[in-house]
């Protein structure tokens, strides 16, 4: 069976299980201090469209859209199971939601990840994303690298 993405609520117990694992991989790359996690809780909001990849009905991805103000949405919780990287499933999340922010007339793409995630970085590069500095209420800070797009 293909890898399915969804919308889907985090407010499950393997999704939990995932962003658990999602923050546990961060934390061991970035200090706390320099972590901007969204709680499952948060990813639940009215402003934020959760993504999830299942095989065979195991959730092994996650990505979500965060709406701003001034027509920018954020890249928000891009995370693959190691067992099931490199098969393009981020770029495939990520192509979900920069689909669903054109559809709802978002300008530009922002998002912050670490400066210890060379993967990720190529997912954002082949996306189109290109470098830029801080963004949002982001602190300037050497453990992150900022993204953008316009849409």
């Amino acid at each position: 069976m293909a890898i399915e993405i969804a919308i889907e609520t985090p407010l499950q117990d393997d999704v939990r299980d995932l962003v658990r694992q999602l923050n546990e991989t961060l934390l061991e790359l970035t200090p706390p201090e320099h972590c901007y996690h969204l709680t499952v809780e948060q990813m639940a909001g009215h402003d934020t469209t959760v993504f999830i990849a299942r095989d065979n009905g195991t959730a092994i991805g996650c990505g979500a859209l965060k709406r701003h103000g001034g027509a920018i949405g954020e890249v928000k919780r891009m995370y693959i199971r190691p067992s099931h990287r490199g098969r393009r499933i981020g770029a495939r999340i990520v192509e979900r939601v920069e689909a669903l922010a054109r559809g709802e007339g978002l300008k530009r793409l922002v998002l912050e990840t670490g400066d210890r995630h060379p993967a990720a970085w190529t997912v954002y590069e082949r996306a189109g994303f290109s470098r830029c500095g801080p963004v949002l209420d982001y602190p300037d800070s050497e453990w992150s690298v900022f993204y953008e797009k316009s849409l």
